[in-house]
């Protein structure tokens, strides 16, 4: 039963580094930018908007749907996952986790 008190300590350990890495991602500030930096948005680790900062020359009333698509493009959640994934590779050492498994929040 040594082995199973070893692996249930692991577990523990485990869970409490995962739930430091994800209030460290609350914390986290990932910036992205579109148009050459004319449309800048600054992103909490778990994908909120914090901040968003637009050019002067980008805002025209006739060009609002450019304007969306810039915000939009900005916005770069992919960078959010990416980041969170490189924090959770960290805690794993490296090792995939399986498609779906999810750590408790």
């Amino acid at each position: 039963m040594k082995d199973l008190s070893q692996i249930l300590q692991q577990a523990q350990k485990m869970q409490a580094k995962v739930a430091e890495i994800q209030a460290g991602l609350d914390d986290a500030e990932i910036e992205g930018s579109a148009a050459g930096g004319m449309v800048k948005v600054t992103l909490s680790g778990k994908g909120n908007l914090r901040a968003l900062k637009l050019d002067p020359k980008v805002v025209h009333p006739d060009e609002v749907e450019v304007l969306e698509d810039l915000i939009v493009a900005a916005f770069g959640k992919s960078r959010v996952e990416k980041y969170a994934a490189e924090e959770m590779k960290k805690l794993t050492g490296g090792i995939e986790l399986p498609p779906g498994f999810n750590f408790p929040s």
